[in-house]
């Protein structure tokens, strides 16, 4: 049986006073703006819900920062549904240093990509996985999940309250030729 591809969907958090005016937040925890709240709210009536781009029926687990901005901004994209949707908070979605960031990424990297092989291959779990995280660690990861390294994540970026899905690709590991998810 055919099954569609697993993606993986990255959420920014919704605008703070901080990503307003280019404040690099890091470790702070500070909360969104009423305007970040309601762009968010906008965007959970279109992206979220039975047949849109992030279906319920099709997540297997959500990855989500502490960060009281990016829980406030899972809770607002999925608040409206009759159940909330698995979800782990989890510190690996938040930022530091380079080394310590590229290890941490490299590794919610490789927990996606094995939940997208054991949905493809073995037909457990469901197709997507959502991370619901900040500006720094979705450039990262968006380099880090094409290869490329950790620096050149400053060519990418995702807007505040910006959702960005990507396809989990099946290819051959160039070092094993064993199958792996891009």
């Amino acid at each position: 049986m055919s099954r569609p591809m697993p993606r993986l969907i990255l959420v920014r958090h919704g605008e703070t006073e901080w990503s307003l005016n280019g404040r690099h937040t890091g470790r702070s925890d500070i909360p969104l703006t009423a305007r970040g709240e309601e762009s968010v709210k906008k965007q959970a009536t279109i992206l979220v819900g039975e047949g849109k781009l992030i279906d319920p029926s099709n997540l297997c687990t959500v990855y989500v920062s502490p960060r009281q901005r990016a829980h406030k901004t899972f809770h607002l994209l999925f608040d409206g549904l009759p159940k909330l949707p698995h979800h782990v908070i989890s510190e690996d979605c938040r930022g530091e240093g380079v080394e310590e960031m590229q290890a941490r990424v490299d590794g919610v990297i490789a927990n996606v990509r094995e939940y997208h092989r054991q949905y493809h291959e073995e037909g457990l779990n469901t197709r997507d996985v959502v991370i619901v995280a900040h500006g720094h660690f979705n450039r990262v990861l968006i380099s880090r999940w094409i290869n490329f390294p950790l620096c050149l994540g400053t060519h990418f970026n995702v807007e505040p309250g910006g959702v960005e899905p990507f396809l989990s690709v099946k290819a051959a590991d160039t070092d094993t030729n064993q199958p792996t998810y891009l």
